[in-house]
């Protein structure tokens, strides 16, 4: 691995187009085991990333991540400066940090460490990360698989693993990936995507067709929390989820009522916890505010309706 942090401070072109994918994954697929305490481009067309999922299929190894039999270049601390970039075909061992409007990180693996393996930084906006591999080396702590403190960001066919929390941000996309066997350190609070907050002005949230599966016994597959100001304008559907604590947290909390916070139409699995999560499916959901909906959400194998 360089000794020494690469930065790129230009643009550089795709050296072939990519062919995007549908995700896969049959749902009687085995899952990782639970754990913890409990806490109370190509020649064709792409595809269109946000087609339905047909016959019950959802994002796993096979369909997210790298592409199978590309070759990367190994490098180290990697910082992206110039509008624009295109950073693909690296493996990164240390922090990946946008730094520029308009990146798109394609077929890159980060193992990193310390508070983050991927940052869209304050002032920047308008991220993809896509077809790539996101985690830490399981000894040394990666907290944040993605940490968003920027403006919109979009996350799809990403296989995020070997993290405390997969994804952080309050305005975004995040689609088509696979999120699963999450790693815990001492005093961690582990979670797939999260938010802590309200939206940019005009933005929202937007978590759809991934497999988010959170092995421990805390805390979430997805958290929508009021750490710093209202939760809102969320739209959480067609996912695969289970485990955690509660395999979701609903918004609810000390900024005020939430609103717009749509959980549809997404699967609940009982393979990690009988309940869902640990303790159960959801909790923090304030089902009468305005625009509010738990609509939809059925248990994996029997169909049977979520409650709320």
């Amino acid at each position: 691995m360089p000794s020494r942090p690469l930065t790129l401070s230009r643009s550089r072109p795709l050296s072939r187009p990519l062919t995007s994918l549908v995700a896969v994954l049959v749902l009687g697929v085995a899952a990782a085991g639970c754990g913890g305490d409990g806490e109370a481009e190509g020649s064709q067309p792409p595809v269109p990333s946000h087609a339905p999922l047909a016959g019950n299929v959802f994002p796993s190894p096979t369909t997210t991540g790298v592409r199978p039999g590309t070759p990367l270049k190994q490098v180290g601390e990697t910082t992206v400066e110039n509008d624009g970039a295109v950073v693909e075909n690296l493996e990164v061992h240390g922090r990946l940090n946008i730094k520029a409007d308009n990146v798109t990180v394609r077929n890159v693996r980060v193992i990193g460490a310390g508070d983050w393996s991927i940052i869209q930084a304050k002032g920047a906006s308008d991220a993809v990360i896509e077809d790539c591999e996101i985690s830490g080396d399981g000894v040394t702590k990666a907290q944040w698989g993605v940490l968003n403190q920027g403006g919109y960001i979009t996350v799809r066919r990403v296989n995020i693993h070997t993290v405390s929390n997969a994804i952080g941000t309050d305005h975004g996309l995040i689609e088509d990936s696979y999120i699963h066997d999450f790693k815990e350190f001492p005093g961690d609070h582990v979670t797939g995507p999260q938010s802590n907050g309200s939206p940019e002005k005009g933005l929202s949230l937007t978590i759809r067709y991934n497999t988010i599966l959170n092995q421990l016994a805390q805390t979430s597959a997805i958290s929508l929390y009021q750490d710093f100001s209202r939760a809102h304008d969320v739209l959480i559907e067609h996912n695969l989820l289970g485990g955690g604590g509660y395999t979701v947290y609903g918004g609810d909390g000390k900024f005020g009522a939430t609103t717009d916070i749509r959980i549809v139409d997404n699967v609940f699995t009982r393979r990690l916890f009988p309940k869902g999560g640990y303790w159960g499916p959801l909790s923090y959901f304030d089902a009468k505010g305005k625009g509010n909906r738990f609509e939809g959400n059925v248990w994996e194998g029997t169909g049977e309706p979520v409650a709320p």
